[in-house]
């Protein structure tokens, strides 16, 4: 069996030309995350949100079609219901853990959420 060497150098062509594409994407995607690294990311204060107590599914309003418990920029006082987190065909009402004003809403309408993951973030 005769192997053809023009065959085997047009592999060995398009193997470095493969090697090389992949050396410059990496070296793009790398270039690009230095740059991102350089950007200030704001950091919320833990004590400023309201978690999640229990695993389960959150619910922004009482029912279906309902007005929502809270709406970015609402005024909540200590103690007043944020969401509903069901689990195990419970609703779990959340209350808000301090005063403050609704800055953003970390969670979607019927979205499962984990133990002590953001809900609320207050100012």
């Amino acid at each position: 069996m005769e192997i053809d060497k023009n065959i085997i150098l047009k592999l060995i062509s398009a193997l470095e030309d493969l090697k090389k594409s992949l050396t410059d994407k990496d070296y793009k995607i790398e270039t690009h995350n230095l740059k991102n690294q350089n950007k200030v990311v704001e950091q919320e204060d833990p004590k400023k949100s309201v978690k999640s107590p229990i695993v389960g599914t959150a619910y922004l309003s009482p029912e279906p079609g309902a007005k929502k418990f809270v709406d970015v920029g609402k005024k909540i006082k200590k103690g007043d219901t944020v969401l509903i987190v069901e689990a195990m065909k419970t609703m779990n009402h959340i209350p808000s853990s301090q005063d403050g004003v609704v800055k953003k809403i970390c969670v979607e309408d019927g979205q499962p959420v984990e133990f002590g993951q953001n809900l609320i973030i207050l100012e």
